[in-house]
């Protein structure tokens, strides 16, 4: 193999393909913890606000540390202090949803309320923009476009790790999501802990969907449209094979999205969003649809 051959391989191509590999993996298993939880078809990291928390982490991080220090803290070299800031502001706004959720319990609600929680958070991160330096807010919308090939050596190690100890914890939640599709009081008379199982959900939730946010930028519809297509494909509610089947399906969509996104035989590349969206919202828009249709029929 020619060196330039194996420079190209080695030192661009296979990290982008293994980070699009975790990222499909990370958001797709993320969105399905949620619309297990809230048994709730549209619920997602990108529609809950999930992500939207960890772009303010981020972005707190990014322009707001720095208008009281004068210096970015990412530039340091403490790439885990990334990570650490976008799973604090994913499990902000997931705490606020479960808070919300203990005492509201129609489904619609608590999505319309997440989407205002993410809503909020934007908000804030446009203050923090209209504060900021030129390059600063430039750097941030580059990053909110979402990217996979802009994640160093140092990043994909942390996002391996990370992502591996989320996917552990999902699997642990595994007996107890199971149940939970029959309603939170089954769960509880079938003797099972019901605060550990939705400790071990948003936790894993917050890791997943805060790595990637931090690394690759806030990438939507990954999670909402997986799991149902993951549910069509294998035909089951068992999370013993809907988790593997979302893993594999997500990490294969967002591989074929991120060849899409180059534009083969043209040197422009388009932004992952963009891809992601073109794939996830007529999936989406289908729910919608038969959701509509069964209400009708009934």
């Amino acid at each position: 193999m020619k060196p330039e051959w194996a420079t190209i391989l080695l030192d661009f191509r296979l990290p982008k393909a293994l980070t699009a590999v975790i990222a499909g993996t990370a958001l797709s298993v993320s969105g399905l913890e949620m619309q297990t939880y809230f048994r709730n078809p549209l619920a997602g990291p990108f529609v809950l606000g999930i992500s939207a928390g960890a772009s303010l982490g981020v972005a707190i991080l990014v322009m707001g540390i720095s208008l009281f220090t004068g210096s970015v803290l990412i530039s340091a070299g403490t790439q885990w202090s990334v990570a650490i800031a976008s799973w604090a502001g994913s499990g902000l706004v997931l705490l606020l949803i479960l808070a919300v959720s203990l005492r509201i319990k129609d489904n619609t609600t608590i999505l319309i309320l997440g989407i205002l929680f993410g809503s909020i958070t934007l908000a804030i991160v446009s203050i923090l923009q209209y504060s900021s330096s030129e390059s600063e807010v430039k750097a941030f919308i580059i990053w909110t476009l979402g990217s996979l090939g802009n994640v160093t050596g140092p990043q994909l190690r942390i996002m391996i790790i990370s992502v591996a100890a989320g996917l552990l914890i999902a699997l642990f939640a595994i007996k107890g999501m199971n149940v939970l599709l029959l309603g939170e009081q089954y769960t509880l008379t079938m003797g099972i802990n019901i605060r550990l199982i939705r400790i071990l959900i948003f936790t894993s939730t917050s890791i997943l969907a805060g790595t990637i946010t931090a690394f690759c930028g806030p990438i939507g519809f990954i999670g909402i449209a997986v799991p149902h297509i993951a549910r069509i494909i294998f035909q089951s509610s068992n999370h013993r094979i809907l988790l593997p089947g979302t893993l594999l399906l997500g990490s294969s969509i967002m591989l074929i999205s991120d060849i899409i996104s180059h534009l083969p035989g043209s040197k422009q590349i388009l932004p992952i969003n963009s891809v992601t969206a073109i794939i996830g919202i007529p999936v989406v828009v289908w729910i919608i649809v038969k959701k509509q249709r069964l209400v009708t029929l009934a």
